[in-house]
């Protein structure tokens, strides 16, 4: 297996993303390989001063950034040596499995809606994250930052993608799909969530539970998918880290709490495209790396796109 590595994205690059990297190295097989994308120079004088060498590393180096601020569409256009670039071009060609980045959100859209594209079928793609619960399970909520504001047909969707995630990487075998709302009657909510309710109402292939409430998310009662826009689903996502953040102030400790914590989570998985791309957050530290290099192992091992191609 092939994962690439995007060592210039993030507010840390490139030192710490290679930090994250070299810990990431523990976990894998002898039959992975972490292709490590930007300064050629950096990142060998950064492994060096870490007394590391291992088969398990290849560098591709390239010469251009995609800065955080950079307009997106522009900067993957005119940067085609950026290591989000070519590291798309990488995953178009086969030469990898899985690519990874904290770096530019909007460039790593770019490149997975115009170089690899999205799954014919599929009207959108969305970012998909772990929503723990306070009994152990985990489940999936997107749209959590992709597309800010998305229609019926999308959401219903986004319940059929979050399915389809929740039983090959969940291994929940008949996941239940609940839509975020202001309160739990069908009359609720604006007229994008009131019609993608009688869609997903009446969709045969969806196990749908109805509207959730923001109240019932991480309790033990709530669905396995959650469906909301990415608008809504980024407020939810950033208010989970800041309670973590809020419980380490006040010094409360509890194992729920570190399942907040976004390093552990390491990035949130593009779905809806044709190859396995998992963003990082940007201001990602060594920890979040690692685990966002194995959380990208773990969606290709779950052969993950291909299975939503062939469901869509």
């Amino acid at each position: 297996m092939n994962i690439g590595v995007d060592i210039m994205g993030g507010d840390y690059a490139p030192s710490v993303i290679v930090e994250g990297v070299v810990d990431s190295l523990e976990n894998l097989s002898s039959d992975d390989t972490l292709v490590l994308l930007g300064d050629g120079e950096a990142i060998a004088g950064k492994l060096a001063s870490m007394n590391i060498s291992s088969p398990k590393l290849k560098i591709v180096p390239t010469t251009e950034v995609i800065e955080m601020g950079d307009h997106p569409a522009k900067a993957y256009s005119h940067k085609q040596d950026s290591s989000i670039a070519v590291g798309f071009r990488m995953l178009k060609h086969r030469e990898l499995d899985g690519f990874c980045s904290a770096g530019n959100t909007g460039a790593m859209l770019v490149g997975a809606s115009y170089t690899v594209n999205v799954i014919p079928g599929v009207f959108r793609p969305a970012l998909a994250t772990l929503l723990p619960c306070v009994d152990g399970r985990n489940s999936i909520m997107l749209d959590v930052g992709l597309i800010t504001d998305s229609k019926p047909d999308v959401l219903l969707q986004y319940g059929i993608l979050g399915s389809i995630y929740a039983r090959c990487v969940l291994g929940i075998p008949n996941p239940t799909v609940g839509l975020l709302n202001i309160g739990r009657e069908e009359t609720k909510g604006t007229a994008a969530v009131k019609a993608a309710y009688e869609l997903m109402k009446e969709h045969p292939g969806l196990s749908f539970a109805g509207n959730i409430e923001g109240h019932s998310l991480f309790h033990e009662y709530r669905a396995d998918v959650v469906v909301c826009d990415g608008f809504i689903g980024n407020i939810v996502l950033k208010q989970a880290e800041a309670t973590y953040m809020l419980s380490r102030k006040i010094n409360v400790t509890h194992p729920f709490f570190e399942r907040l914590n976004f390093e552990n989570i390491g990035g949130t998985p593009i779905v809806g495209i044709n190859a396995n791309v998992v963003i990082g957050h940007g201001i990602s530290k060594r920890k979040a790396i690692r685990n966002m290099i194995l959380q990208t192992r773990a969606v290709v091992k779950a052969n993950l796109a291909q299975k939503i191609l062939e469901a869509i």
